[in-house]
């Protein structure tokens, strides 16, 4: 077979059957549903798997993969090429006031919060950073779980560096606390000051796994801008294990196109995409 598509100009051929199957392998890996207008992003994205594998296909690629012919993480380099990781600090900043008022109307003890979607760490790290806000402390009794299914930014967020571009909206006051500059050969980098990092676990999750390497409940779940990739059985499906892991008082925060109360009887509103227990739901009553 000719690696070319001559018509298109396309480096390899691909087919919509191709398509299909990665389509097919994607929600049976992580849940997502790929819209047919993702066919030219998908293409680009698992290009970059071929070029990396060696291989001048798509179906020899997919067929290989399927076999387990291919490394042992090639599987998750397939699932992280089409994981989208659109992040910033404070995004969809209407959250974190209520986030502050929430944690400082807890009873003592330690808070527990899991970030299940975390991407490269920006958002745990405004979490924890509205947390010493809070506290006004850099050690709050703040635990944060920093989830993701993409290991690559997992270890991004982990590492806790950014370009200072990263800062731009940030008030130079956030910025001076929160992050150390960088010199030198860093010059333009800045990193997550170590107390912060101190507060956030990073660890891989697949919502759609078997089994949650969680333990105990929250008081508080962000699950935001991760909805949208599932289909309404899968949100449902997700949404009934989410309802044990929260403690009666926990909330619940979701993206701003997300809408929880369609696919759940078990959550009310309780502000602007922000979810609580309906009464006597919890696993903890």
């Amino acid at each position: 077979m000719s690696q070319i598509k001559v018509e298109s100009g396309k480096e390899f051929n691909f087919t919509k059957s191709d398509f299909e199957r990665v389509r097919a392998l994607i929600y049976k890996r992580a849940g997502i549903s790929l819209a047919d207008s993702k066919q030219e992003m998908v293409y680009s994205r698992i290009a970059r798997r071929l070029r990396a594998t060696g291989i001048v296909s798509f179906s020899t690629y997919l067929d290989d993969l399927e076999a387990g012919k291919l490394s042992g993480d090639e599987w998750e380099s397939f699932t992280n090429a089409l994981t989208t990781n659109l992040t910033s600090f404070f995004r969809e900043s209407h959250h974190f006031p209520l986030l502050a008022e929430h944690l400082k109307r807890l009873p003592p003890g330690p808070i527990t919060i899991w970030c299940s979607a975390s991407s490269t760490g920006e958002e745990p790290y405004s979490i924890a950073m509205t947390a010493c806000e809070a506290f006004n402390t850099l050690s709050p009794p703040v635990q944060i779980i920093a989830t993701d299914i993409d290991t690559n930014v997992l270890a991004a967020g982990a590492h806790g560096v950014y370009g200072i571009e990263r800062l731009d909206k940030m008030s130079a006051e956030r910025s001076k606390r929160f992050f150390l500059r960088g010199k030198g050969d860093q010059e333009g980098m800045v990193r997550v000051r170590p107390e912060l990092r101190q507060l956030v676990t990073f660890k891989p999750l697949n919502l759609l796994g078997d089994s949650w390497p969680l333990t105990g409940q929250f008081d508080v779940i962000f699950c935001r801008n991760v909805m949208i990739y599932f289909d309404k059985a899968t949100q449902r499906k997700i949404l009934a294990r989410f309802v044990p892991l929260m403690k009666p008082h926990a909330l619940l925060f979701a993206g701003h196109s997300e809408n929880f109360l369609y696919v759940s009887d078990s959550l009310k509103l309780r502000g602007k995409t922000v979810y609580e227990l309906e009464q006597g739901r919890s696993g903890n009553h």
